[in-house]
């Protein structure tokens, strides 16, 4: 059966309006969102009564760009990352495929994509969209895979990543690749990383022309001035993003810990989530919602369940517990 939960993370209020609310708060570790968010929002002076100047945008993108590793030419930024999957797969010709599995929207951007598993990604025909790390299962693909993907697109269509879940590790990122002679799409999302879901931020980088088009679509004020100041600001705290980098790390280490210790053998790369897979599955989805604790199930893949991060040790704990005893 198909809940709101099993169509993504976040699902919050469904779940409490169908489990109930128990003695203790709800927990949602459904998402693959950084539990600590960046912290310097509050400081920020925001004119909520004009509308952003130009220069604004393009200061972001120019910050953005820095830290992607990449001219600011090729960086547009959207509000989110999925409009910006959408509107770019408005622009993509010809026959595409989505490695699956993936983001639901992947297989929704561009009409007629079919899917492929990653063995098979090479061999497919005309655009390819894929993530790295990937999501839900935290794949992580190496360099000189993509790379060889990349070199064997020339002709055929158009290399597009989803780097959503890169700023954990820079070293993944196809960024610097990207050139106006290269037929390469980067997505990358600002609310993972840093926390901050709400702020609705993301970026397409791509050749000049291609974002050209794709800002004729966007209109002249796509982003609002929260969104602006705050992901200006976010990405020149050098400092914050080194510190948060390996506290997810660890934290990651640590969620790998409770799941052993409760029998399971977690998977994937990305620092931000984990997955098991178990024939235990709903089971245990089930138990831990009857105790305030929303995980990621996948009707689709009904052996699966994500775990985002716990945001302490006494949340660690409480998942520990529920998953061993009920």
């Amino acid at each position: 059966m198909t809940h709101a939960w099993t169509f993504h993370g976040g699902s919050l209020e469904a779940a409490k309006a169908h489990f109930g609310t128990g003695e203790q708060p709800w927990v949602d570790l459904s998402t693959g969102i950084n539990p600590h968010p960046w912290p310097g929002t509050d400081a920020l002076s925001i004119d909520w009564h004009r509308l952003p100047e130009p220069d604004t945008l393009r200061q972001l993108e120019a910050v953005a760009s820095v830290y992607f590793g990449v001219d600011a030419r090729h960086v547009c930024a959207v509000p989110g990352t999925e409009i910006g999957l959408r509107l770019a797969g408005r622009l993509i010709d010809g026959s595409a495929s989505h490695v699956s599995p993936s983001y639901r929207t992947h297989g929704e951007m561009i009409a007629g994509s079919t899917a492929t598993a990653w063995a098979d990604a090479a061999r497919s025909e005309g655009s390819l969209i894929l993530a790295n790390p990937n999501n839900p299962d935290g794949r992580l693909i190496d360099r000189a895979e993509l790379l060889d993907l990349l070199e064997a697109r020339a002709g055929r269509g158009w290399l597009m990543v989803d780097e959503a879940f890169a700023d954990t590790d820079p070293a993944t990122t196809l960024a610097p690749l990207v050139a106006d002679d290269r037929r390469l799409l980067i997505f990358r999302s600002f609310g993972k990383f840093f926390g901050l879901a709400g702020v609705r931020l993301g970026f397409v980088l791509g050749p000049s022309d291609f974002l050209a088009r794709l800002r004729d679509y966007l209109g002249a004020w796509p982003l609002s001035a929260a969104a602006i100041a705050i992901g200006t600001a976010a990405y020149g705290d050098n400092p914050w993003i080194a510190e948060t980098r390996d506290r997810l790390h660890a934290a990651a280490t640590n969620l790998d810990a409770v799941l052993e210790q409760a029998g399971h053998r977690p998977i994937g790369h990305c620092p931000l989530f984990r997955l098991i897979e178990t024939d235990e599955a709903p089971i245990l989805f089930e138990r831990l919602a009857r105790a305030g604790i929303l995980t990621r199930p996948f009707a689709e893949q009904p052996r699966w369940l994500r775990f985002g991060l716990p945001a302490d040790w006494a949340i660690a704990l409480r998942l520990e517990t529920t998953l061993r005893h009920g």
